[in-house]
């Protein structure tokens, strides 16, 4: 695969998951918004702007499984993010269905990849 394929393929997975990574992160603590951008941007090498992820914090806000609040003690308010117990309940049921997809794919992958001979002597 080459580094074109390679990084198209890394962009559609991370924003295909990215309402899970933003909940992964936020069960560490609390973020603002550009706190979110950055992070994401540095471990998955993939850049999700304001226009992506202020509106979908605001619609995970919305479905209860985020809250906000107003951070006035530094040298300009930021609003923080948090993740609520809805918001837990989502990402572990989100985490599990993963593994679960990923152990299918592993091993549908392997039977696939396994020659005749080995199949035989197994």
């Amino acid at each position: 695969m080459n580094a074109k394929n390679q990084k198209e393929t890394q962009t559609k997975l991370t924003k295909g998951l990215l309402d899970m990574i933003i909940l992964q992160r936020l069960q560490r603590e609390g973020m603002h918004g550009y706190e979110l951008i950055t992070g994401i941007r540095k471990d998955f090498g993939v850049y999700f702007g304001p226009s992506t992820i202020y509106p979908l914090l605001g619609l995970m806000e919305k479905k209860g499984v985020v809250q906000s609040t107003w951070n006035m003690n530094t040298d300009r308010p930021r609003k923080v993010y948090t993740l609520t117990e809805q918001g837990r309940s989502v990402l572990a049921f989100t985490e599990t269905s993963l593994m679960m997809i990923r152990q299918k794919i592993t091993v549908e992958h392997t039977a696939q990849t396994q020659t005749p001979a080995l199949l035989i002597e197994q």
